[in-house]
């Protein structure tokens, strides 16, 4: 076996495409995804592709592409700063509850999660507490600015839904760590003022390519040029929701701390270890000898020495890791197992009863409605961090004892 841990993908026409996928599946049309973005004019030196890569919108999931003088906003998708947070805890497992029914009741009430069909909310505020409309006086004015241009996104539920999970994987967790520890981790992004302002921009790439009379590889990879209106216009929205999606995550960390307070008759202290990272999002940075925008869809920035966190499924480990800073793969890592199949194939395939098997012990919803995030519907997480061992290390092995899903 050759000394460095990742393949290279030559790409005619195109970028070449590095990829840290030893030992894990990667399929087919996820590589044709990746040739077609290769080939788009203004990549700059290559793409990264992290282990948990799968087919995404336009781009894949799971791949860092550097950009110069242009971005691409269906790359960045429309769950912008999408995202995980973590936080230890004095507590140790001999002090949770044997039952933790309760716990996972509390955190259910303290943050809104999921919806229900018709035009009741159920994921939404009735009335925001104080920590969310503390984190609303941070943002309103960029919002302010950005719907000044844009007034159709007024109309999104962007208060009512900061300090809220939302649905699909996104998660709250209470874990224990490889010498008992508990902590509190969660995964949530930018809601849906997040979507409404990806899918906007989306559709204005589109129009332009259209206008210009561009020719894609695919639609999706319709692109902003640096210098035009609607290029400055997208990043200071992208950075706006980016600013939104990790408040949302303390306020509702602030929140399942203070639940799980009430929730157990032990006192004790949080974030004695923190993080907070995105792993939908684009950013300034320099690589290279180059100032380039990039863009992780699906990973996690790991600069050497930087914490960021690797989430596995609602069966399998977790993980708290530090960046080892390879330049390769533009400093990042992946940002969990990712999956192996479709929603829709998953609830074809999966009963109850697997799901109920492969979430033992874990104090979690057990039913039909969250087939499609059975464990077997993801890639076995040993084998991706065994593909990254040359981008982080591992600081803490996390396994969740709570799972909470939309």
């Amino acid at each position: 076996m050759s000394e460095k841990n990742h393949d290279t993908m030559n790409v005619e026409g195109g970028a070449h495409v590095k990829m840290w996928t030893q030992g894990v599946p990667v399929e087919d049309g996820a590589k044709e995804q990746l040739r077609k973005t290769a080939k788009m004019p203004f990549i700059f030196h290559h793409i990264a592709v992290m282990p948990d890569v799968h087919v995404g919108k336009g781009s894949t999931i799971g791949s860092v592409i550097p950009t110069l003088q242009a971005v691409i906003p269906a790359a960045v998708g429309v769950d912008i700063g999408c995202g995980m947070i973590a936080a230890k805890t004095t507590l140790q497992a001999s002090d949770l509850p044997d039952n933790l029914s309760g716990v996972r009741s509390a955190i259910e009430r303290a943050v809104p999660h999921g919806k229900s069909p018709g035009r009741h909310d159920r994921g939404a505020w009735d009335r925001p507490p104080d920590n969310a409309d503390a984190a609303w006086g941070k943002l309103h004015e960029g919002f302010k600015r950005i719907t000044d241009k844009y007034p159709h996104l007024q109309k999104t539920n962007n208060r009512m839904h900061l300090g809220t999970l939302g649905t699909g994987n996104h998660f709250v967790e209470v874990c224990l760590d490889e010498e008992q520890s508990v902590w509190f981790m969660l995964h949530s992004g930018s809601r849906g003022v997040g979507n409404a302002i990806g899918t906007h921009f989306i559709e204005l790439a589109r129009r332009d390519m259209q206008q210009w009379m561009i020719n894609l590889p695919d639609r999706d990879l319709a692109y902003f040029p640096e210098g035009t209106q609607h290029f400055d216009d997208y990043v200071e929205a992208v950075e706006w929701a980016q600013n939104f999606a990790r408040l949302n995550r303390e306020v509702m960390m602030q929140n399942v701390i203070a639940a799980v307070r009430k929730a157990i008759p032990k006192s004790f202290e949080s974030h004695i270890e923190a993080v907070n990272c995105h792993h939908n999002y684009v950013n300034r940075e320099h690589h290279f000898g180059r100032d380039v925008l990039v863009t992780r869809k699906g990973a996690v920035s790991a600069r050497k020495g930087e914490l960021g966190i690797i989430p596995g499924s609602m069966g399998a480990r977790s993980y708290i890791v530090r960046g080892l800073g390879n330049e390769d793969s533009f400093h990042s890592c992946s940002h969990g197992a990712g999956r192996t199949m479709s929603r829709t194939e998953a609830r074809k395939r999966f009963t109850v009863e697997e799901h109920r098997a492969a979430t033992a012990g874990v104090e979690c919803r057990k039913d039909k409605e969250v087939i499609d995030e059975t464990p077997a519907a993801y890639k076995d997480i040993d084998a991706v961090m065994n593909a990254q061992r040359d981008l982080v290390e591992v600081v803490h092995t996390l396994k969740q004892v709570v799972c909470v899903k939309g």
